[in-house]
Formats: C-alpha cells, sequence, structure tokens
C-alpha cells in the first residue's frame, strides 16, 4: 500500500460544491486490492479497540455503527483509511464529517476524499491514516496518541485566534467572503473595491493616529484627564533615578507599566514599598523603555468594549487564582486548571493557562507560600496581579447592569481617542451605580481588544461582539462582493475572458481579469504565463482598485486546488469537447463535463449560468444548477433556443445577420455581426461563439444594450488583444495565421475559418501534446490532412512524456490515415518551422502556425513583415 499523491483543495471543486476544505489522496493498495477488511484476520477487532469512536461513523447503512458493520462484512482498506482520517481529526478537534472513496479506473488505485479544518493537519491526517492502518493489519502496536497530539498541534498553530474567528464567523453569516493573507490574523474580508480587512481586532477603518494614541499610555492618560475623564496620578519615568524621584510625588500602594505594552506583559500591581517598584521598574523596562508609574486604584476591574462608538460588552475580570480543596498542593490546582479545555497557550483558546512565573512566585513569597503549599478547603488564592485573560484571568459579562452614565463616558472615550474598536479599562466599586467622584478611574484604552472575554465568558452572557464588527464594516445588506464572472470550457476561454473584461472597462469599470497568457488590472499585466489557476484568481480578489473581476478557469486548476471563490455571479462554459482526457483520471467526456460544471454550480441562486446550446455536454449542465440559465448558439433557429425562450428564457444568438438578445419573445438586436473585428467578417464560427458568451455575461450583470454594441465594435483582435488566438498578419502575397488551437476540437473549429479563405497553397505547422491520448494526436493529424496542402510537424519544449520519435510517428500516421499523400516535413524547433514556412511562401499561400510560444512567434513574423524585402518568396519543394 502507497501514497501515490495527496492534493488539498481550498475551494469549490471535483469533488463537492459544499465542502471546498478537502484532502484527496491517490492511495495505490497494491496486493491490498485483493484483501477486503473480512479476510484479514482480527483486523476488525484491533480497529474498533484502537478507534472506538468509529462507532459513531454511520457509513452508508445510515445508523451508528455502521461504518463498524461495513468493516464486518468486508470493505477496501481506501475506505477504511478515510474514516480513520476523519476519526483523529475530530479527536484533536477538528470536526470533519464528510468523505468519500472511488476508484480511478486503474486496479487497486482509489482517490481516497475527505474534509480537513487546517490544511496541514489534512495532509497529516492523510499519511497518518495509512500508518495506521497498516499497523492493524500487521497486528502491530502503535502509537496513537502521538497522531493526535501532533494533530493538536497543527490545530493550534493554524487556527485563527478567538477575536479574529469571531468577526469572521460573523462576516460568513452576513455572507461575506473571506481570504487568510497570511499564517496569523491578517485577514481580507470581501472582494476587490469592496473589501475591508482587519488584523485581529484591529480594522481597514481603524485611524492610525488613534492607534499610535491608545499605545502611548502618558499621552492617552493626559488627553483623558483633559477632558474630566478621571484618571490616576501618575509619572513617566526611564530610569533607575528617576523612578526615586517620582515614589516622593507618588503615593503607595503603586502601579508600574510599559509606556506602550498590552495584554498585560510588563503590568505589577498593588506595590507596596520602593523596592517592588524597582524590581516592577525593571520587569516593565523589558517591554519599553519609557514606564509608567502610578496610584493603583482599589476596586473591581472591568474591560467595556465600544465598537463603532457604541458600547457593546461589558466585563468584570478576575485575577488567575485557585481555589483550596484541602488536599492537593497549588502547583496540582493549577495543572487542575489548565486542563480545562477551554484553556490554551497564549490567545488560541478562549480562556490561557496559568504560567507559573515570576509574579506567581513573588505573590506565593509574600505570603509565605510555595508551589507544594496546600491551601485550606474553601480559600482563594489569587496568583497573578494583573486579571487579564491573557495571563489566566477569568470574566464575568455584566453589560446588562452598566450604568448608562458609564456607557456614556465610555463612547466618549473611543470618540475623543478616535478608535472604532476600543477597549476600555476601568478600576470603580460598582459599575451599575452612577460614578460618584473618586469612585472610578479610566487606567487604560486599548486598540485592537481582545474579544475572548465577550464571545466566551466565564459566567454570563456571551456577547455577539463580532457581529458588530461586521455590521460597521459592511453595513446593512452589504456582502462585500464585487461581481465575478468565471469562465470555463474546453476552448475559447481565453478570447471569451478578454472580450467580457473589454465590455465592463468600456462600461467604465476597473477589471481584473486572468488568462492563459496572464493576470491584468486594468489594461497592466502584472504577472505573464498561464494563470488560470486559483492562485491567479485571489491576486485579482484582492486587488482593491478591482470593480469586476474576470476569471479563466481551466482544469488544470480545478482538479488541483478547486476554485479561488466560494460563488460567482456569472458562469460561463463554452464547450466541452475531448482535450486532456486520460489525465488526473479524467477519462471520458462525461468525467470532464462533470470537471467544467463545478463552475456553474458556483453560482449564487440569483446568477446566471451562460451555456452553449451547440454543446450537448455543456447544454446538459443545466439539470444540476440552481441558479438562472442564459444559453447562446450560433445555429439558426436551434430548437434548444425555441424551447428555453418560449418559457421566458435568455439567450444570445445571431438574427438575421446581428448579435441579437432573446428575451422570451422579444428579440434585441445589438450590432451586426460583419461589424464585429472578432468575427472575421462573420468567417470564424467559433469566435462567434465566443461573442455571443461575452456578450450574456455582460447582459446579465445588467450592461445597456449600447454599451455591450460599443464594445464589440471596438475590440480588435490582434497579438495584444487576442495574443495566440487567431491572429492574422498579411504580407505583400502571402498571410501568416497564428492560433493557440493544441487539440481537434480547437482545429476543427479553426479550420471552419481555414476552409473559407481563399490561397493558392496551404501549409499548417502543428504538432500534438505528449500527455494526450494517442487517439487525440492521431484525430489531430487527420483534421490537419483536411486543411492543408503541407503540413510541418514541430515540437513543443516538454514532451509531457513522450519521445520525440513517438511523437512525431503517431501523428505522422494521423496526416497519412487522412491523405496518404500529404506532404509532410518534421522541423522539431518552434521557431525554425515557423522562419522556414516564411522564408519557403508561396505567392497568395496562407501559413497557418498553431504555437506554444504565443509571444516569440509574433516577434518572428512581426520582424519578417517588417524586413520583408529580405525574404524572397520560392517554391516549396
Amino acid at each position: 500500500m502507497k501514497i501515490v499523491d495527496i492534493r488539498c483543495f481550498r475551494g469549490p471543486n471535483y469533488w463537492s460544491i459544499r465542502h471546498p476544505k478537502l484532502v484527496a489522496m491517490t492511495l495505490d493498495l497494491e496486493e491490498l486490492e485483493q484483501s477486503p477488511t473480512n479476510t484479514i484476520p482480527g483486523f476488525y477487532e484491533r480497529l474498533k479497540t484502537l478507534l472506538p469512536s468509529l462507532y459513531e461513523h454511520r457509513c452508508s447503512k445510515g445508523y451508528p455503527g455502521g461504518f463498524f458493520e461495513r468493516v464486518q462484512e468486508g470493505t477496501w482498506m481506501g475506505h477504511v483509511i478515510e474514516h480513520i482520517a476523519l476519526a483523529i481529526q475530530t479527536l484533536a478537534g477538528m470536526d470533519c464529517g464528510f468523505g468519500k472513496t472511488r476508484g480511478t479506473g486503474k486496479e487497486g488505485v482509489y482517490q481516497v476524499v475527505f474534509a480537513y479544518v487546517h490544511e496541514e493537519a489534512g495532509r497529516y491526517a492523510a499519511e497518518a491514516a495509512v500508518r495506521i492502518a497498516q499497523a492493524l493489519i500487521d497486528n502491530k502496536p502503535y502509537a496513537l496518541a502521538e497522531d493526535i497530539n501532533r494533530l493538536k498541534k497543527l490545530c493550534t498553530t493554524n487556527q485563527l485566534g478567538p477575536s479574529t474567528q469571531a468577526i469572521v464567523d460573523a462576516c460568513t453569516e452576513k455572507g461575506i467572503p473571506h481570504i487568510r493573507l497570511n499564517k496569523g490574523s491578517y485577514i481580507q474580508l470581501g472582494y476587490g473595491a469592496r473589501q475591508k480587512r482587519i488584523r485581529a481586532t484591529m480594522t481597514s477603518q481603524t485611524n492610525v493616529i488613534a492607534v499610535e494614541l491608545a499605545c502611548d499610555k502618558a499621552e492617552t492618560k493626559r488627553l483623558l484627564d483633559q477632558e474630566g475623564i478621571p484618571v490616576p496620578q501618575g509619572e513617566l519615568v526611564d530610569t533607575p533615578d528617576a523612578l526615586t524621584d517620582a515614589l516622593k510625588r507618588v503615593s503607595f500602594p503603586l502601579v508600574v507599566k510599559p509606556l506602550d505594552g498590552n495584554h498585560g506583559r510588563g503590568v505589577t500591581t498593588c506595590i507596596e514599598t520602593a523596592g517592588e517598584a524597582l524590581e516592577a521598574f525593571h520587569r516593565a523596562q523589558a517591554h519599553s523603555e519609557e514606564v509608567i508609574i502610578e496610584q493603583f486604584i482599589t476596586g473591581n476591574d472591568y474591560r467595556l468594549l465600544v465598537i463603532d462608538y457604541k458600547l457593546q460588552a461589558a466585563s468584570l475580570r478576575m485575577p488567575a487564582s485557585v481555589t483550596g480543596d484541602g488536599q492537593q498542593t497549588i502547583r496540582q490546582l493549577i495543572e487542575q486548571i489548565n486542563n480545562d479545555p477551554r484553556r490554551g497557550d497564549d490567545h488560541d483558546n478562549v480562556l490561557t493557562r496559568i504560567s507559573i512565573d515570576d509574579c506567581v512566585m513573588a505573590l506565593l513569597h509574600r505570603q509565605h507560600l510555595t508551589l507544594d503549599s496546600i491551601p485550606e478547603a474553601g480559600s482563594v488564592l489569587v496568583l497573578k496581579k494583573t486579571a487579564n485573560i491573557s495571563t489566566g484571568g477569568t470574566a464575568v459579562d455584566v453589560t446588562d447592569i452598566v450604568h448608562p452614565a458609564i456607557v456614556a463616558m465610555a463612547e466618549r472615550i473611543a470618540r475623543l481617542i478616535g478608535l472604532d474598536v476600543c477597549g476600555i479599562d476601568l478600576i470603580a466599586e460598582d459599575i451599575s451605580q452612577e460614578p460618584a467622584a473618586g469612585s472610578l478611574a479610566v487606567i487604560e484604552v486599548n486598540a485592537a481588544p481582545g474579544f475572548r472575554m465577550h464571545t466566551h465568558p466565564s459566567e454570563g452572557k456571551p456577547r455577539p461582539v463580532g457581529k458588530a464588527v461586521a455590521d460597521m464594516l459592511f453595513p446593512g445588506n452589504e456582502t462585500g462582493r464585487i461581481p465575478v464572472i468565471a469562465i470555463t470550457g474546453t476552448n475559447g476561454k481565453t478570447t471569451t475572458s478578454r472580450l467580457t473584461a473589454h465590455l465592463f472597462r468600456q462600461a467604465g469599470k476597473q477589471v481584473g481579469y486572468t488568462t492563459t497568457d496572464g493576470v491584468y488590472i486594468g489594461q497592466d499585466c502584472i504577472e505573464q504565463g498561464d494563470c488560470t489557476g486559483p492562485g491567479s484568481a485571489r491576486k485579482v480578489l484582492q486587488d482593491s482598485s478591482v470593480e469586476v473581476a474576470v476569471l479563466e478557469c481551466a482544469r488544470g486548476g480545478l482538479l488541483r486546488s478547486g476554485l479561488a471563490f466560494d460563488q460567482c455571479d456569472v458562469a460561463v462554459v463554452t464547450n466541452v469537447a475531448a482535450d486532456h482526457l486520460g489525465l488526473n483520471n479524467i477519462n471520458t467526456l462525461e468525467d470532464m463535463a462533470h470537471v467544467k460544471r463545478v463552475v456553474p454550480e458556483t453560482v449564487k441562486p440569483d446568477g446566471d449560468a451562460v451555456l452553449n446550446a451547440d454543446n450537448e455536454y455543456t447544454y446538459r449542465m443545466q439539470e444540476q444548477l440552481r441558479c438562472r440559465t442564459a444559453l447562446f448558439s450560433t445555429q439558426p433557429d436551434n430548437p434548444l433556443i425555441e424551447q428555453h425562450c418560449a418559457a421566458g428564457g435568455l439567450a444570445a444568438v445571431i438574427d438575421r445577420g446581428f448579435v441579437a438578445i432573446r428575451q422570451g419573445g422579444q428579440v434585441t438586436q445589438l450590432i451586426e455581426l460583419i461589424a464585429v473585428p472578432l468575427s472575421f467578417g462573420g468567417k470564424a464560427g467559433f469566435m462567434i461563439e465566443n461573442i455571443l458568451a461575452a456578450t450574456l455575461a455582460a447582459y446579465c450583470q445588467g450592461m445597456m444594450a449600447e454599451d455591450i454594441a460599443e464594445g464589440l465594435r471596438t475590440f480588435i483582435p490582434s497579438g495584444t488583444n487576442t495574443p495566440g488566438r487567431m491572429n492574422l498578419f498579411q504580407f505583400n502575397d502571402f498571410s501568416i495565421l497564428i492560433d493557440y488551437a493544441h487539440n481537434p476540437h480547437g482545429l476543427q473549429a479553426l479550420g471552419q475559418y481555414i476552409r473559407q479563405v481563399e490561397a493558392t497553397h496551404k501549409v499548417g505547422i502543428i504538432t500534438g501534446v505528449g500527455d494526450r491520448r494517442d487517439e487525440d494526436i492521431v484525430a489531430l493529424g487527420q483534421i490537419a490532412a483536411t486543411l492543408f496542402d503541407e503540413v510541418i510537424i514541430r515540437l513543443d519544449e516538454d514532451g509531457r512524456g513522450r519521445s520525440s520519435e513517438d511523437l512525431i510517428s503517431v501523428l505522422t500516421d494521423g496526416i497519412r490515415s487522412g491523405d496518404e499523400q500529404k506532404l509532410i516535413r518534421c522541423i522539431p524547433d518552434e521557431l525554425e518551422a515557423l522562419t522556414y514556412a516564411i522564408r519557403h511562401a508561396r505567392s497568395g499561400s496562407l501559413i497557418v502556425h498553431l504555437t506554444e510560444k504565443v509571444k516569440r512567434a509574433i516577434e518572428v513574423v512581426t520582424e519578417a513583415r517588417a524586413q520583408e524585402e529580405t525574404y524572397g518568396l520560392v517554391d516549396a519543394v
């Protein structure tokens, strides 16, 4: 048994739209293919003993214990490994319930698919599940606890903190998408120009001046004091001598804290002597050069949370403590508290473990205690001088009892500092009472305050403070989304994407789009190369200038990691044809249609799937969709279009020579087809399909008919606008057509135009792609034989697993099966083949160059045309 491959999906994918986070492991069972579980002695018993929680897995039986029954009856090891991977993640605190195992068509090789919460943990679970299964098969002991602990650590390392998670969850509830921008708490909410960002609880709207002011505790206190807000008296010191001098003016008890600290780090309270003050000074100076020394105010410690200048929550904070039982030592009592599953390290969990540090030891020493002392039953022993949750403290929600005068004061403080999310630390005897002189003091104002004490109080009512932030950033029904138009299909994707982007630009929108030749923001290419995967799409969605995203979604990205977005407004499927079959376990046109269907399946319910009614695999997709459907067709009186429009549907067609929109029985002519440069005088049928698809995508998004017409009129096919897509270059006595067609369907479509071109001699420079099936390469050769008088075979730089000799042989067989007498030349280097064809071009001939190196091929042709007088025309031999 061996792992062949592990892929992690991060968005809607081939396996599931509703479960975007999936591991897909290709597993070769090898000899175990002949050994279902009921043939392995003792396997069921060992599995049940090691992982009793698998009893909860219902499997296909539909009831608890169903999976164990399947194991007893006999099931294959891939299925078992799927369930083990889910079970161990759940035991580590990551509840995952979705999985499936499917054969690949190759004996003994399976796709084991299961959900994950964190990608690294998902990968680890896949590998661990195989190890566990092998140990159970071999009847060897297995240290399961080590895997569970490792998974717990991966979960802790990768999960968002509770404060950030509260905001993300609230945004998800509102339908706002999010993108995690780093491994920490930096999150994008929404897409493109409508996005907002947060880092922990600081937002992209948070005033940087306000943050700096809040971090400068001395300046904050001065401002509040100036505005009549009660604050403790104190001074700012930076040396021991300055501390000694300040102690003459500030009376004990004292608080010493770093000027720009946070989370209670370096803070010491209730200081009674000069010696303690000096120790506290050094402790604080480890966090900040300048240190605040101020009066210690007695009373209860409260945190008030103000969001969008309105009080949202209030908590009574209590320092970390243990309660004696008369039997356990202080050390044991701390361990007992830290075993609470709600407690974790730092800010990972809703509560923090109590660390045994110098502060704890000093407090114990003052009371003549050690960690091995046994407190009396019922006695409460305070372990920290601060009540911060981050030092192990707890919190009780008191939001409903805050006196209106204190509410008003808190909201005023937030406005004075200018913080949209503001944490105010307040000492008061009773927060429910109207404050009297000297009865309370504001001791600190915090930017990016933690939410844990409010979302998960130790006692009291949880407060939806994450929702308050979401509503502030995205008021009302705002979702932070921009229009997303996703385009897929076998052929025509790139041209349709470029034309669609052009239409929206003509309508005055800033468009970001991805294609096989790059990522574009407006007119600027920000990245070159094949950029049709989710990584490139995210670059567009993350750009804050983009108002409309047009995303080409190719097969590779869909099968590698899924889509970059959770839903789109319009999905275009140009066609489904034979290409890339036999790769990644996609063996039939039905399989390929399933892959492409992922894109329209993500269309939101009130969005539109734009489908090609001339392609049966595309047309049939609508049976699985929950959104509206719009159809396009180049065929006059297509019965599917007639049926669709008779039911009130939307379609794009050619109506009496015009590009037209049909809605029910109403027809709107947009522009005469021959006036659309991309149609090449109405001769390029496959380009007309692209025109209709882009027209529908724009129309579905509310673009006016006249704007669409103007966009179609002004989109000029060229090496710049449509590189590698019907780039026609006229020389004095011949012409060259450069195109990216690389599969039989694409060449057949291009052939519709080539057959209409009048030329004395037609030369095709073609190649086969090494990882395609023999039958596809043969079909390409057969089509070439019907189109060209002469064929030049070239090769791609990457043979993709085939030798040059094999590829040339298979392609030659295809050409000969189409025409035994066809003139064939073999010039392996692509640019040499193109240069040869130019130098030997006949008068009145057409050279069709099917290219891999689009940019370089265009450069060769452009240079040749500029120096045409140096090229003499000679008869090909």
